[in-house]
């Protein structure tokens, strides 16, 4: 690898320069018109507000009444690459991206996230599990069967059937998906996701003898953008036989002009930079780097679990039933006969909320039974005065 080229990235790292060498490629991009995407009966099909095709360079439906999809098609004529990145479908719009990817003639789908992130959904569920096998989508006529499934540490490849239910036809649909690539970060490390980066590629689904690659993590532009990024640089350094010929900042300006916001952290946009060093490698001729991956990433291991879904509402009493209790408490004190009420008071006080509660459930229920308790302690007080007098 070229020693100006590391140089290069050590210089930006030693001086902190990634956030302004971010903030040039945000400014030098060309925003293009997309007033498709803001069509009245086209909001329900964006997962976000802030994320839509360019009218250009957005993929089109074909048979179908709307042919609008949150969807771009992303050509890198040099490289040869044609990718689709996309948003991860929404409940209503699984039909209209199996529809594409039968449209498109396309032989892999690259998924970059998990379904569930954060205790948010991401991205619906739009391929079966090994439960249920099979899933129909009714308004697009396709049906999708789970063929086979390899699960590895940080990555699952799966081989999906894919059914024309109008015509009968069926293809087969490569389904690579990272399951440990955080929203908004990177991955653990270039060697992990170069090795994922070439399991992708050794199928033979970025070719041009196949439709465009659909490629999407939750937004379609953040983790979809790196992978794209990283994979048309290496293919380019390939072609030139010379790293120095490949510039990634101009690289990306013009896969932004394709689709908006392309990479979305300077995090990202580093982790681009090391990934295509790194894969640089092996472009230039030093192959033993590819096993040296596949060691590193430890694919082998046993994965890990999917983090746990958001805590239900915290079963606390005082949360959900606390107006009545707090109101027949107040009633009961004020009831109770002066000389008794210090005999009944330690019953009637509020037991503290239960300690697995965390939150805001926890806070809720910490503030009733402060106030519960100052109100008990006034009554209280009242009562003491007139037992006196």
């Amino acid at each position: 690898i070229d020693a100006d080229m590391e140089q290069e990235f050590e210089d930006i790292d030693s001086e902190g320069r990634w956030q302004n060498l971010y903030l040039e490629i945000r400014n030098q991009s060309h925003e293009c018109a997309f007033k498709v995407a803001k069509y009245p009966e086209n909001r329900n099909r964006n997962r976000y507000r802030d994320v839509s095709p360019f009218d250009h360079s957005r993929v089109k439906l074909e048979n179908t009444e709307n042919d609008y999809i949150n969807a771009s098609l992303v050509l890198m004529e040099e490289a040869q690459r044609r990718y689709i990145l996309t948003q991860g479908p929404l409940r209503n719009t699984c039909g209209h991206f199996w529809l594409m990817i039968w449209e498109q003639e396309t032989k892999a789908v690259i998924m970059l996230n998990r379904v569930i992130e954060k205790g948010s959904e991401k991205c619906a569920q739009y391929w079966p599990t090994q439960e249920e096998r099979e899933m129909s989508f009714r308004d697009t006529r396709f049906v999708v069967t789970l063929v086979s499934e390899d699960v590895k540490s940080y990555y699952t490849t799966r081989v999906l059937e894919l059914q024309n239910a109008s015509t009968g036809e069926t293809r087969e649909i490569y389904h690579f998906h990272y399951t440990t690539w955080p929203d908004f970060g990177v991955p653990e490390s270039p060697a992990s996701f170069l090795n994922f980066l070439f399991k992708v590629r050794e199928s033979g689904s970025l070719g041009m003898d196949h439709g465009p690659a659909v490629v999407h993590c939750s937004a379609g532009i953040g983790r979809s953008g790196t992978f794209s990024l990283v994979d048309t640089c290496l293919v380019l350094m390939d072609k030139r036989k010379d790293s120095l010929e490949v510039d990634i900042k101009k690289i990306l300006l013009d896969m932004r002009e394709y689709r908006m916001g392309l990479i979305q952290t300077p995090d990202q946009l580093r982790f681009s930079y090391m990934a295509v060093l790194e894969g640089a490698k092996y472009i230039m001729g030093d192959s033993s780097v590819q096993k040296q991956w596949r060691e590193l990433s430890r694919e082998d291991q046993e994965p890990l679990s999917e983090s746990p879904p958001l805590p239900q509402p915290p079963k606390c009493t005082e949360r959900c039933n606390g107006s009545n209790n707090f109101i027949i408490k107040i009633f009961i004190l004020f009831l109770i006969p002066p000389h008794t009420t210090p005999a009944v008071l330690p019953n009637l006080l509020l037991a503290p909320p239960p300690v697995e509660l965390s939150g805001a459930g926890a806070t809720a229920c910490i503030e009733r039974s402060i106030l519960l308790n100052i109100c008990t302690i006034c009554i209280l007080y009242v009562q003491c005065t007139l037992y006196i007098h």
